[in-house]
């Protein structure tokens, strides 16, 4: 195999979930960025891709978002739902929607409440379906200190949704007031 054909084989393996990633640390526009820089070090050090390459390209972006930070000095958005609608792609379940969005809602305020390396850790392992072994690989640590970590984060996520103000029952929808039927001017109606 080519260092072409390998470089492809992984950007179209990779690429949408690099982009998920680096969106969900700095927002959409910024994290289209940063993707393509992550695929530009790629392609210059294509030999050094490991197999599997994800942990490793997450590495190289994380690296080039606190790189982006440092240089900046800007704080960054988590773009939550970005990363939420990117990984999961279309629903197709009939469930209660406003139970739904208020529990959503309820989760990404408990999230947003966290410490940044509590919820770049807890979307990896939930919204990237990543490994603790890959996790940690990205966060250049070892697989025990990750482990540690996330069972840390996941115990501060449960405290802020148990601390969360329940959420409102959702009054059911009245009739909508009686309007007069549409008549055009051809049927007499006043113009």
């Amino acid at each position: 195999m080519t260092h072409a054909q390998r470089f492809r084989d992984v950007y179209e393996e990779c690429y949408p979930r690099v982009l998920a990633y680096t969106t969900s640390l700095v927002g959409r526009q910024v994290g289209e960025d940063i993707t393509s820089e992550t695929f530009t070090v790629a392609w210059r050090r294509v030999r050094d891709v490991p197999d599997p390459a994800l942990p490793w390209l997450l590495g190289v972006a994380r690296n080039l978002v606190r790189e982006l930070r440092r240089r900046d000095a800007h704080q960054y958005l988590l773009a939550a739902e970005e990363a939420q609608r990117i990984s999961s792609g279309a629903r197709t379940d009939t469930a209660d929607v406003a139970a739904e969005v208020a529990g959503r809602h309820d989760a990404l305020q408990a999230l947003a409440g966290l410490p940044e390396a509590d919820r770049e850790l807890l979307t990896l392992i939930a919204w990237h379906g990543l490994s603790a072994r890959e996790a940690a690989q990205v966060l250049d640590c070892t697989t025990a200190t990750l482990t540690v970590r996330l069972y840390r984060a996941r115990r501060r996520l449960e405290k802020a949704l148990e601390a969360a103000p329940a959420a409102p029952e959702p009054e059911p929808a009245s009739a909508p007031p009686a309007e007069t039927p549409y008549r055009s001017h051809r049927e007499g109606a006043p113009a």
